[in-house]
């Protein structure tokens, strides 16, 4: 037989052959196989996570809170970065800066910077194979000191917010006597004057009207007041106003309070244009809490009133008024809500 009968004789006999097993195998290999199979392994995955809960749920129930919370704050931290990622993206490809961004997604931003410092160790520790039983560990011992509040529980909220406004509202006395020492070195006598009166009014237990505050706005944009001129103990006091470190060098720590003053700011003029009625009630609280007032315990409507004084300061002071805004932290917040008759 030579080569043309071969490839005669291949051609008729062989090749219908061919023909039929090359669709077999496409179908084998299909990708409606893989998702079958991937969703098949996915389902049984899904089923036995299911028994486990309801066993630890049934079994262990403290257990199970601190596994279910872990398993929930996970969510929400790789949901936070997947959301982070696409305002960096709108950001960067738009060429929008972070001042002009709306009001919930820059603070979104302000927020997720903060929790990340915390929370990388956690992903790391984390990791390795088991090594979550360690984070549970740490979740149920030091859960305030080790953990970002996307691994707390609901009553953990509540509790640790009220123990850190509590915390703060330690140093709003130490604050008053700094501004009240620093007032000695105005030449302005009138200002002088008002600024003391400001001082005195807080520390006697009443709330300053705004137009008491928006008087002394032009002593915080020069010496001794502006953040450039603060004293290291003044800015320390600010710093844990703030839930900063004030442990470290003084040109740090200046540093940080001007960033976080004006981004403070700039999220005011975000909330002003996006407008303070269309935020929920746990937005709301949060707001206030950011800025310096315990707001957990407070009604929608204290909560309303307060910001919107705090909004109506903010929106009157340039950029070179930031200190003001770091010691209306204190001004507006602490005698709140007691004296609520001194407050308009």
């Amino acid at each position: 037989m030579d080569i043309h009968e071969l490839s005669l004789f291949t051609n008729t006999r062989y090749a219908p052959r061919v023909r039929l097993r090359l669709p077999l195998c496409r179908l084998y290999s299909s990708t409606e196989v893989r998702r079958g199979l991937g969703r098949y392994v996915t389902s049984r995955l899904q089923w036995a996570n299911s028994k486990y809960e309801a066993f630890l749920k049934r079994r262990f129930p403290r257990f199970y809170q601190l596994y279910h919370t872990f398993v929930e704050g996970f969510k929400l931290l790789f949901s936070d970065i997947k959301e982070v990622r696409r305002i960096k993206t709108k950001m960067y490809s738009g060429g929008v800066e972070f001042r002009n961004l709306p009001y919930r997604e820059m603070e979104k931003l302000r927020q997720f910077r903060r929790n990340m410092i915390k929370a990388i160790p956690l992903v790391v520790i984390s990791a390795p194979p088991f090594a979550n039983y360690l984070v549970f560990v740490m979740m149920y011992f030091f859960p305030r000191q080790l953990l970002i509040p996307h691994f707390w529980t609901p009553k953990q909220h509540l509790e640790f917010r009220a123990l850190y406004n509590s915390l703060r509202a330690q140093h709003h006395r130490p604050v008053l006597t700094e501004l009240e020492r620093s007032s000695v070195l105005i030449k302005n006598a009138p200002l002088m004057s008002r600024l003391k009166d400001l001082c005195v009014k807080v520390q006697g237990g009443a709330n300053p009207k705004v137009s008491e505050v928006l008087a002394v706005r032009t002593l915080f944009s020069g010496p001794p007041l502006v953040l450039e001129r603060l004293g290291l103990e003044h800015m320390r006091h600010i710093s844990h106003l703030l839930f900063l470190t004030p442990r470290l060098p003084g040109f740090l720590i200046r540093r940080r309070l001007n960033r976080h003053a004006l981004e403070l700011l700039q999220l005011d003029r975000a909330l002003s244009r996006l407008g303070m009625h269309q935020l929920s009630d746990s937005e709301l609280r949060q707001a206030c809490y950011v800025r310096g007032l315990g707001a957990d315990q407070l009604s929608v409507d204290q909560c309303r009133a307060w910001l919107s004084q705090w909004l109506q300061i903010s929106s009157a002071l340039k950029d070179s008024e930031v200190s003001l805004i770091l010691h209306n932290m204190v001004f507006l917040s602490a005698n709140y809500p007691r004296a609520l008759g001194h407050s308009h």
